[in-house]
């Protein structure tokens, strides 16, 4: 081993390790470490496991209340939907692997989310996504987006896991970096969740699973770097999965959960058995000793630092007390899976490893995990952006006719119908999906109950480059909203975090102030922050995304008979909008279609209004008051009445003042018909309700606005434009064909 200025840049390189870094290990240990402990230092204090700069500013978020059973620090996070009942759920990202191998890259994120849930002794019940990739009329993204489709619903499909939601975004600032974030939700009984906490010194260290290959070695520290032309090269730091012998695996250990002799249970993720070992044994207060000459492996010549590294699928590591071993081993043998005995836990609060005689790995646990070296990149609010902010996008000329352009939104592949994706995953499969893709969230009803849970993806990054705080603050809400559109009162948030490199000062900014955004929504609408991922490094060659932060949001209906969907549901109904009637361009879609620019103020958003809106949209539900709700999003009112019409089956026509006086047509119409303010949900309802609204709107003080009713064959904006339903369906239907 090289001393600590001798050693290259190509070694530190290869575990993503500065060299300040480095020689901060060899004074902690007071030696040089050898190449397995320095590939291994190199993984736990990657930024994908250590989260050495985003550590500091996720302490900002609210992780605790009334209903959360588990906050962040375990696989995944957990709360109560009563009848002695609890949520399990996560989202991560799967983002540079998908890059390299779409296909591979976006099942195995899958199945590593997938594990996160069973591993706590929960069912798996649901997978959602969240997609970004460059522009759909480009060949190299269509390749990335059919074999990332491909993956989650050939991993999902296979193991028997409905998939019912999610949102896929083009745009160009994803050309170089597509993002794949995968979230799964489980179902377990509050007794028998499951923690990963190592105990007992002397209980045994099963490994349960597939064989260990040398597929996803540097998995880790290849999603803590930049991506560059040289990528590629690292195809074999992506992992490759296998569904079938995932479900063996997952229907094993969820027969043991609650079990009295599993006394821990990890799944093996990034980093493979260094973090799992590392994590569970520190978690427990405790050491851990294993060895790499007892793991079954499917590649010959494996040596100890590409067991350790080794990110190969479909692997769990279990605590066992040595008596109960037998048994264990015994029932995994029913299912066909490797279980075998690679260690023990110790008291020493070290991990060490051994192949066969030989020590090749010392190191103690709590420089491993707690000291972490953290970074403190300099912050710096991005030049350029006050100008973009001042622009006026109601200034510019509208190039199109209302009616043409709310064609050519609902053609947009950012809104117009999921068909082409979601049908190619089987989200019926299990027979609990009441509310599928296609709305505004998923409906998955909890066996043995009345109640439902609802799920919900979303994120804005065009409102999040022009201001990431109030872009992430509103990611948080729109998910909120899809989930109340059903009759679900939000219960608790799982994030994805997605920048690029937070060396450059422009990007570590842009992460605060999205942490800032998220911390304020879901302290405002009292949604806790129970798990979730950050993924950073999202560069190309210098170029960064944009800001995404990716929000998932679990809600409960206590009956799912009340339960609502975004389709206009009968002839005749009255059509209002619940919310602000706002004209605010800024980031919108029509923006991107019209001007080819993001530019001017980001929607305004008031989170006591957002609550309140929430709030009287639920109660309205809950009463029976409401035949349809949809959350208005991207592409505005006009977008969203075009959808529920092509929902519902139904026409509409309604009429609204600002823009039934405009002679002749300008900007300031557009904004109306298609900008997207927040707080904001169109319904429909019998003519009998009105008043009983109308009343709950006072007390909610929110506004009411009465636009029209349900009917016909086209949909009509009083003097603005009259649209076929038939085309507006042609239309709608054609985004992604």
């Amino acid at each position: 081993m090289s001393t600590a200025t001798e050693i290259s840049v190509a070694e530190l390189a290869e575990v993503a390790l500065t060299l300040e870094e480095y020689e901060l290990a060899v004074e902690k240990l007071d030696r040089q470490p050898n190449r397995v402990e320095l590939g291994i230092i190199g993984a736990l204090w990657s930024e994908h496991c250590g989260y050495k700069t985003s550590k500091p500013l996720l302490k900002r978020l609210p992780t605790t209340g009334e209903r959360v059973l588990q906050g962040p620090g375990e696989n995944a996070g957990a709360v109560d939907i009563g009848n002695g009942l609890a949520a399990v759920f996560k989202i991560e990202s799967h983002n540079h692997p998908s890059a390299i191998e779409p296909y591979q890259g976006a099942a195995t994120g899958v199945g590593g989310i997938l594990r996160d849930i069973f591993t706590m002794g929960a069912r798996p019940v649901a997978l959602l996504d969240s997609l970004r990739f460059g522009p759909y009329d480009e060949p190299k993204q269509r390749h990335l987006f059919d074999g990332v489709v491909a993956g989650i619903g050939g991993y999902g499909n296979c193991i028997g896991v409905p998939t019912v939601g999610g949102e896929v975004y083009f745009d160009e600032s994803y050309r170089y970096n597509c993002l794949v974030n995968a979230m799964c939700v489980g179902i377990i009984e509050h007794g028998k969740l499951t923690r990963a906490v190592a105990a007992g010194p002397g209980n045994a260290v099963m490994l349960v699973g597939a064989d260990t290959g040398r597929d996803g070695i540097h998995g880790a520290t290849f999603a803590s770097v930049e991506l560059s032309e040289t990528s590629a090269e690292r195809r074999p730091a992506v992992q490759v999965g296998n569904p079938f012998l995932e479900k063996c695996l997952m229907e094993a250990c969820l027969a043991l959960a609650g079990d009295p002799r599993v006394v821990a249970m990890q799944d093996l993720g990034a980093a493979g058995l260094t973090s799992s070992t590392a994590e569970l044994a520190h978690r427990g207060g405790c050491g851990i000793d294993i060895d790499v000459d007892h793991v079954s492996r499917r590649e010959s010549g494996m040596n100890a630092y590409e067991v350790m590294l080794s990110e190969s699928q479909e692997r769990m590591l279990l605590v066992v007390p040595p008596e109960h071993v037998g048994m264990i081993k015994e029932w995994f043998d029913r299912w066909d899976l490797h279980s075998d005995v690679i260690g023990m836990i110790t008291d020493s609060r070290h991990l060490v490893v051994r192949d066969s005689s030989a020590v090749v790995c010392d190191l103690p646990l709590d420089m491993l995990v707690d000291e972490v070296p953290l970074r403190h990149p300099e912050s710096l609010r991005p030049s350029g952006l006050s100008a973009l902010l001042r622009e006026d996008p109601l200034a510019q000329s509208m190039p199109w006719t209302p009616g043409e352009a709310l064609l050519k939104l609902l053609a947009s592949p950012n809104i117009g119908s999921r068909r082409p994706v979601f049908r190619r995953y089987d989200h019926q499969v299990g027979d609990d999906t009441v509310i599928p893709p296609g709305g505004d969230a998923a409906l998955v009803r909890v066996r043995g109950t009345t109640g439902a849970i609802a799920l919900s993806t979303d994120g804005n990054a065009r409102f999040a480059a022009l201001d990431p705080r109030v872009g992430a603050a509103i990611a948080v809400c729109e998910a909120a909203r899809n989930v109340v559109a059903t009759g679900a009162t939000p219960l608790a948030v799982t994030n994805c975090l997605n920048f690029g490199n937070p060396e450059k000062p422009q990007v570590f900014w842009q992460l605060q102030e999205a942490i800032e955004g998220i911390a304020e929504a879901c302290r405002a609408l009292d949604t806790p922050v129970v798990s979730g991922n950050v993924s950073l490094y999202n560069d190309s060659n210098g170029i960064s995304i944009d800001p995404t932060a990716v929000i998932g949001v679990v809600g409960h209906i206590e009956d799912v008979e009340k339960r609502t969907t975004a389709g206009f549901a009968a002839d005749g109904d009255k059509i209002a909008l619940v919310g602000p009637l706002t004209a605010e361009l800024g980031g919108s879609e029509y923006q991107r279609l019209a001007h080819d620019t993001n530019s001017g103020p980001r929607p305004e958003l008031d989170l006591d209004l957002e609550r309140r809106v929430q709030s009287f949209v639920l109660e309205a539900i809950a009463a029976g008051l409401l035949r349809s709700c949809h959350d208005l999003s991207d592409g505005g009112l006009a977008t969203a009445l075009a959808e529920c019409c092509i929902l519902g089956g139904w026409g509409a026509s309604i009429a609204i003042e600002a823009v039934t006086g405009a002679v002749p047509i300008n900007s300031e119409v557009a904004g109306i018909l298609f900008g997207e303010g927040q707080s904001r949900f169109l319904i429909s309802h019998a003519k009998e309700a009105s008043i009983s609204l109308q009343e709950l709107a006072g007390r909610h003080q929110v506004p009411l606005t009465r636009l029209g009713a349900t009917g016909g064959d086209h949909i009509q904006v009083d003097g603005a434009f009259e649209v076929a339903l038939s085309d507006a369906r042609a239309a709608y239907e054609s985004a992604l064909a």
